[in-house]
């Protein structure tokens, strides 16, 4: 007598749900892909149904359509926005990181089958509802939320159920939206870390507050979690500096920042860093300017490279990832006819590579 084998269960198929739910296959097959030509209580019974059911997704069939529609070249693009508030309407593109941003994400746009339009929020005249109605008009219901400044206003009064935006970075802070970031705190401390392995015990943060505020204080949070590991008479405080982000971001003449230099002298005076983490040009060409030479008497880190010269090690931020995979969330979002704001917000980090270079020599 042969063995009997596992007895195996019948996979559920939407056939299967549309004769307990009594409705035509087109009707389940569009509730579970959350389509709003059917109405939500029809949704949401038929969505019970299929999980009372024990349904899933065949993957197999899952994959030939997203093969086929790889295949089938679009007639005509759909648009998604990519929303800026920056002072000028282009201004954020002589910031490398947001350039690199935008960069990224029409590259990644336009191999999905779209096509990135780039919308003006403080363009003379525009409000949010004002915009609200362009995109609508448009037949715009997805887009970026990108290059916002330090002060930018919470986006309350756009019309959010018509819309699904993701957000790049942490600004403006209102609503809570699917995010994509840097990951600011990993960045702080694993420069920390290599320090420490390069010999290095005494390490300094120097940091302007806008930029630590721009992250949610993610920088600060990152660097105190990993110096409370660290005996106490090693740890210093983080020196705050201030300044506005276009002048920093652009690493000014060290002459423009004749306070912030007296600031940093009299906090390196006083305790006596080995190393400083820093992200702007400015503070190396301070540190120039007050006579201390890198790395003879002080290492120097740089947690937003830019040169690629091996000069200065610190950590290069992958900012076309970025633009990167804040497309590839919004079009998952779009594909599932989600819109307004999400009820759980997601965050999703992209690591930066480290460089290593002079700045930095090991001494251990």
């Amino acid at each position: 007598m042969s063995p009997v084998g596992p007895v195996t269960k019948p996979r559920i198929t939407q056939t299967d749900i549309a004769r307990v739910a009594g409705v035509h296959n087109t009707t389940v097959s569009l509730s579970l892909r959350n389509s709003p030509s059917i109405p939500e209580a029809t949704r949401k019974r038929i969505r019970a149904i299929a999980d009372e059911l024990g349904y899933y997704p065949d993957p197999t069939l899952q994959a030939l359509v997203a093969y086929r529609k790889g295949r089938m070249p679009k007639q005509q693009k759909e648009a998604l926005a990519y929303i800026t508030n920056w002072p000028t309407r282009w201004g954020w593109r002589d910031v490398p990181a947001h350039e690199r941003i935008y960069v990224g994400a029409q590259r990644k746009a336009a191999a999905l089958g779209y096509q990135l339009e780039h919308f003006w929020l403080a363009e003379p005249g525009m409000s949010q509802r004002r915009l609200s109605g362009v995109l609508y008009h448009r037949n715009i219901s997805g887009g970026l939320i990108a290059a916002q400044p330090e002060d930018s206003e919470d986006l309350l009064e756009l019309d959010w159920p018509r819309l699904n935006l993701v957000k790049i970075g942490c600004l403006p802070h209102s609503p809570s939206l699917h995010r994509v970031t840097d990951d600011h705190c990993g960045m702080v401390r694993s420069a920390m870390r290599r320090a420490l392995a390069a010999g290095y015990v005494r390490i300094g943060l120097v940091m302007t507050s806008w930029w630590d505020d721009s992250a949610e204080q993610a920088w600060s949070a990152g660097f105190l979690s990993e110096q409370s590991r660290l005996p106490i008479h090693t740890r210093i405080p983080v020196l705050p500096l201030t300044g506005g982000q276009q002048e920093w971001a652009s690493g000014q003449p060290a002459q423009s920042y004749s306070a912030e230099t007296s600031a940093l002298a009299q906090w390196y005076d006083a305790y006596r860093p080995e190393v400083i983490l820093a992200f702007s040009p400015a503070v190396l060409t301070q540190l120039n300017h007050l006579g201390l030479a890198v790395p003879q008497e002080v290492g120097y880190v740089d947690l937003c490279l830019e040169c690629s010269d091996h000069s200065v090690a610190g950590f290069r931020q992958n900012s076309e990832n970025t633009g990167e995979v804040a497309v590839s969330t919004l079009v998952a979002q779009l594909q599932e006819n989600t819109l307004g704001v999400p009820s759980v917000a997601t965050s999703t980090l992209v690591g930066g590579t480290w460089v290593e270079g002079a700045s930095l020599p090991s001494i251990a």
